[in-house]
């Protein structure tokens, strides 16, 4: 090929400007050009071709007798730029020039056949960018009035055909007219028999010219049969003709052919296509492993590359929607962003992109709910519309894509336009798709599930009525045998069961249950959307028992939800959901299953959240997943006398994100290998967690292929650990064997709050859980949350003595005293240390002050002292990670007294000094960061060389974003965010001497994102925290007092001492007549 170009630059020398041949040699020149162009795709050489291509026609004026040549020539460069960078004006001029060759070959001209094809062909290629009908209409005419011109017999006649094929296909596409559709395929079977099999007689890069002809006729036979009218009619014949037809086109194109890559890439397409309404494994595994192929021949720069991508990513997807592997979802993600950054703006086949990418991260987001996957699905689906004008044929398919988008968006977050919009975009898609055209069926399903959403919002009975019609036209359009049948089934059947809840007309219930039977049939086990229409059946069938009670109706039920244990591919939301479901009925019902419910729901929690990252992006989809799970279980279990059971459900539903952290950040605690190859092991182990959890703090959105390729790698370890002895639950949910560790120095005791019941469990070291039965409801535990939160704002400002005792006194009298005494009965001495581990609304109280406030009798502080964990594996963390420094102590204090915002703290100065004079002469090392040191970042470099840490400063609770919960430095906020992505050694104890520290998210308090719980799961095993203000001179009483009792016997500072140093210096403030809520704001967490 170079040497083509070079001869062809030789020749033109020869012929200067002036030389009557001259316009013929650059002509020559151009063509090879082009011909380079489009064997190695360098930008260059078209661009030169086109510029002498245009110095020939400059020399072949009007009346010239090779004009029309030039003009073709030319038109046939600008078509390839445009293809390549697709600039609008290029297509324009290659328009132009084509029907200005048009006009010097007249009627009778032996090549008008040639120039009408070309116009033909190049008006197509601007109805595909721009979408106008017209330039569709004049394309098939031009092709019809090309084939007139090539009888039966002539040379060309097929390419003829085949051209005229083409755009009918592409009208079907557009109008869905099925005689075009018809058309198109006897035209090419009649271009394919013009055709018949070559005998080969040589192989290498550039092949036969006689295989290459014949397999494009193959593959564009193929392609008609295939998806047009195959999913128009769904005839199986249709598709295995289409795939042996590529089959044969491939196996004339040897490895090496430059044309393989495109019919590996139509095989490809086939096998999809037939996977769809088969459900053969192996056809997508090939499919996707023919697209493999297809994209290693289309290098970066190829033209081609970027539809090699997008054919990957569509297989790759599909088979994430059938198998469920997050995997394939995510790289068929990178796939199309890949695909999205070769077609930049003003490329023809940009808004394609924009849809492919859009509709994946859609996907990806109904599976993990990560509402930055929403987001960046509904503005590539708003700039996608944009390049679809009125009148474009694509304009409806885009139509529905943004309405799908933000119909999920008002799910999530309940704005009332994102629906309205939704509604009027469907209405807009549908008016674009008449009776007839093959996607319809979508648009009648799309409009009738926002009109439902929109029902189910404001209740309005004619939107559901529509949405009922629109979903019985929509199953019509749908027959046995189509790949959405089951969808619309469900779909239909959602309907009738929400009009039944509203009118209660049995006739729709009955029918709602054929329905979704029939539905589940479609979706045998293993399909990844098989938990979705087993629900429904089961919810159904429930209603009809409460309306009706025959028995079979609840058997059938829960014979239904019996299915989910033993789902085997990886769980989504709607698996979680059913399991979810399964409990809920069974607790209506009072059935036996009803554990085992709870127990798979909290397995496929777990499951579910594995596939996130520890992202505080993702906290709102983990809150969303857990909801009352937890507390729920352990109520069911302790109703059916399973306490150790209870212990083990609660401790797997709650602090999820931290739990998740933790697996990443802390990954070779208690993790001992023996032997070199066990090391190995581990230190792999070590360093995967490390790089996983950098790159998901480092990631801005969606997992790229460096967290796919890690995570694979960490899963791969963790697998072979497991593989070891003891080491089977190794990063499991703990079992109760574990969690009793907990309570080696205590006991444990863990009060819940279910909308079932309210219990508190005793867990002590050497025996079986207590139960302590509570005689209060959550509704009143909810209650006295309420008002001692409305109590704790008024603290320092008006009398409020007598309502804190208040509550106070009904603490001890409902939940604490009834503990006080099993504990008693267990020969917990008083003085011992005990630890709460409190959930849902009791999170939010002061247990550790309760006390009947009354002479002669003791409140909680005077029996026990009290200490707080938020989950059990927590202190058994703490407990197990013991520094190997500590013989050296390295110690900082930090004081910011004059934040970047809020008012000045005027004891830090002093409360610091304490400190110092206290500690400098037993600690290793003693740093001080006050003022203008105490920045964010001065801080985070501070607990790089620290083990004890004191922080005085304003604290600054956010309850609706936690993560951004901070303690006020000299430049700005230290947030909840920041300490979690530090990598701090060996942290021992912290005191928070701030405001506000325990105060965590209101929506989820079983999560414990408060700044308290930042430090204890960054590593400190010992925290002293803050309920709600404290004041400045009481913390710097408190502060002197405590580090005189955190001192041991041998002078070195010991965390484990905290809790009673704490009791102890609580105990002095009592005698110096501080305000009772100042003597109770402190608290202890961890060991």
């Amino acid at each position: 090929m170079a040497d083509d170009v070079e001869k062809c630059r030789a020749a033109l020398r020869r012929y200067p400007a002036g030389h009557s041949l001259r316009s013929q040699y650059l002509s020559n020149l151009a063509s090879s050009l082009a011909d380079r162009f489009r064997q190695r795709g360098v930008p260059s050489d078209l661009d030169e071709s086109i510029e002498l291509n245009r110095a020939a026609l400059l020399l072949r004026p009007p009346g010239h007798s090779d004009r029309s040549y030039s003009l073709n020539n030319l038109a046939a460069s600008l078509a390839d730029r445009f293809g390549q960078r697709g600039v609008p004006s290029d297509l324009d001029e290659c328009i132009e020039l084509h029907r200005a060759a048009l006009l010097l070959l007249p009627p009778g001209h032996s090549d008008r056949s040639y120039s009408l094809n070309n116009l033909a062909a190049s008006l197509a290629v601007r109805f595909r960018q721009r979408g106008v009908p017209s330039d569709l209409d004049e394309s098939i005419e031009l092709n019809r009035a090309a084939l007139l011109l090539l009888p039966p017999g002539h040379s060309d006649r097929s390419y003829s055909l085949n051209n005229l094929a083409a755009s009918l296909t592409v009208r079907f596409r557009q109008r869905g007219v099925p005689s075009d559709l018809d058309e198109s395929i006897e035209l090419n079977r009649a271009a394919l028999l013009l055709r018949p099999p070559a005998l080969r007689s040589g192989s290498g890069s550039g092949g036969v010219p006689s295989d290459l002809d014949e397999s494009i006729e193959l593959d564009r036979a193929a392609l008609l049969l295939r998806p047009p009218r195959f999913r128009q009619r769904g005839v199986p014949s249709d598709l295995d003709e289409s795939i042996e037809l590529n089959r044969a086109a491939l196996l004339l194109l040897p490895p090496g052919h430059s044309d393989r890559s495109l019919s590996l890439n139509n095989l490809a397409l086939g096998l999809r296509d037939r996977f769809w309404q088969r459900g053969v494994p192996s056809d997508l595994d090939e499919s996707i492993e023919l697209n493999r192929a297809a994209l290693l021949l289309r290098p970066l720069g190829h033209s081609n590359r970027s539809h090699s991508l997008n054919s990957l990513a569509a297989s790759l997807a599909d088979r994430f929607r059938q198998r469920g592997v997050p995997s394939d979802l995510d790289e068929s993600i990178e796939l199309d962003r890949a695909a999205l950054l070769l077609r930049p703006p003003g490329h023809s086949d940009r808004s394609y992109s924009l849809n492919n990418l859009a509709a994946s991260l859609a996907v990806r987001f109904r599976q993990r709910g990560v509402p930055s996957d929403l987001d960046e699905s509904i503005e590539l689906d708003r700039a996608a519309l944009l390049l679809l004008p009125p009148g474009h044929s694509d304009r409806s398919l885009s139509l529905n894509n943004l309405a799908l988008g933000l119909r999920d968006r008002f799910w999530q977050r309940g704005v009332p336009s994102d629906l309205d919009e939704s509604i009027e975009l469907n209405r807009a898609a549908l008016l674009l798709l008449p009776p007839g055209h093959s996607d319809r069926s979508y648009s009648l399903n799309n409009l009738a599930a926002s009109l439902a959403d929109r029902f189910g919002q404001r209740g309005v009975p004619s939107d559901l009525d529509e949405c009922i019609e629109l979903h019985r036209a929509a199953l019509l359009l749908r027959p046995p045998g189509h790949s959405d049948r089951s969808y619309s089934l469900n779909n239909l059947a959602n309907s009738l069961a929400d009009r039944f809840r509203q009118r209660g007309v049995p006739s729709d219930l009955d029918e709602c249950i054929e329905l979704n039977r029939a539905a589940l049939l479609l979706l045998p086990p293993g399909h990844s959307d098989r938990s979705y229409s087993l629900n429904n059946l089961a919810a159904s069938l429930a209603d009809r028992f409460g309306q009706r009670g025959v028995p079979s109706d609840l058997d059938e039920t829960f014979s239904l939800f019996l299915q989910l244990p033993h789902i085997s591919h990886a769980v989504s939301r709607a698996d979680l959901t059913a399991a979810k479901s399964w409990a809920t009925a069974a607790e209506e019902t009072n059935h036996s299953s009803a554990l085992l419910a709870y127990q798979t729901a909290s397995k496929f929690l777990d499951q579910h959240v594995n596939l996130l990252s520890s992202s505080s992006r993702h906290f709102d989809v983990v809150s969303m997943a857990t909801a009352s799970l937890a507390v729920d279980a352990f109520s069911c279990s302790v109703r059916h006398g399973a306490l150790t059971t209870a212990v083990e459900l609660v401790e797997q539903g709650r602090a999820v994100f931290w739990t998740q952290l933790v697996r990443l950040s802390s990954p070779s605690d208690g993790l001992s290998l023996p032997g070199d190859a066990g090391g190995a092991l581990a230190e792999e182990f070590k360093q995967l967690s490390f790089r996983l959890r950098t790159a998901f703090d480092q990631s801005t959105g969606d997992q790229p292929p460096q967290i796919r390729q890690l995570t694979m790698q960490w899963n791969d370890v963790v697998s072979r650990i497991r593989m070891l002895p003891d080491l089977s639950q190794f990063l499991l949910p703990p079992m109760f064997s574990d969690l009793q560790k907990a309570a080696e120095e205590g006991p444990v005791i863990i009060v819940n709050a279910s909308q079932y019941s309210c219990d508190a469990l005793i867990v002590l070291s050497d025996q079986n859980p207590i139960h302590v039965p509570i005689d209060v409801t959550r509704t009143q535990v909810s209650e006295l949350s309420s008002d001692f939160q409305s109590v704790a704002e008024q603290f320092g400002s008006s009398d409020h003595q007598n309502k804190l005792v208040g509550i106070l006194r009904k603490l001890w009298h409902d939940i604490v005293d009834p503990v006080v005494q099993a504990l008693g009965k267990s020969n917990v001495c008083p003085g011992s240390r005990i630890w709460w581990c409190p959930t849902a609304e009791f999170t939010l109280l002061p247990l550790h002050a309760a006390g009947p406030y009354e002479r002669e009798r003791d409140n909680l502080s005077q029996i026990y002292i009290s200490s707080y964990t938020p989950t059990l594996a927590t202190l058994v963390r703490a407990r197990q990670r013991v520094s190997p420094y500590a013989s050296t102590q390295y110690f900082v204090a930090i004081g910011q007294g004059n934040p970047d915002r809020g008012k000045e703290l005027r004891c830090v100065a002093p409360e610091l000094a304490a400190i110092a004079q206290r500690l400098v002469p037993i600690v290793s090392s003693f740093t001080s960061l006050e003022e203008s040191d105490a920045t964010v970042q001065g801080v985070l470099e501070a607990l790089n060389h620290n083990q004890w840490l004191h922080l005085a400063c304003h604290g600054i609770p956010n309850r609706q974003r936690p993560f951004e919960s901070s303690f006020a430095m000299r430049d700005g906020p230290l947030m909840i965010r920041d300490i979690i992505r530090s990598n701090w050694q060996n942290p021992e104890f912290a005191f928070l001497s701030a405001c506000h520290t325990t105060v965590g998210d209101e929506k989820s308090p079983d999560e414990s994102i408060h700044l308290a719980a930042a430090m204890q799961f960054s590593g400190f095993r010992s925290v002293i925290g803050s309920m709600w203000s404290v004041d400045d001179e009481v913390a710097r009483q408190v502060v002197s007092a405590f580090y005189d009792k955190l001192v041991d016997d041998s002078g070195k500072l010991d965390c484990t001492r905290a809790a009673v140093a704490l009791h102890k210096a609580v105990k002095k403030l009592r005698r110096n007549n501080i305000p009772l809520e100042q003597q109770i704001v402190f608290v202890h967490i961890g060991i």
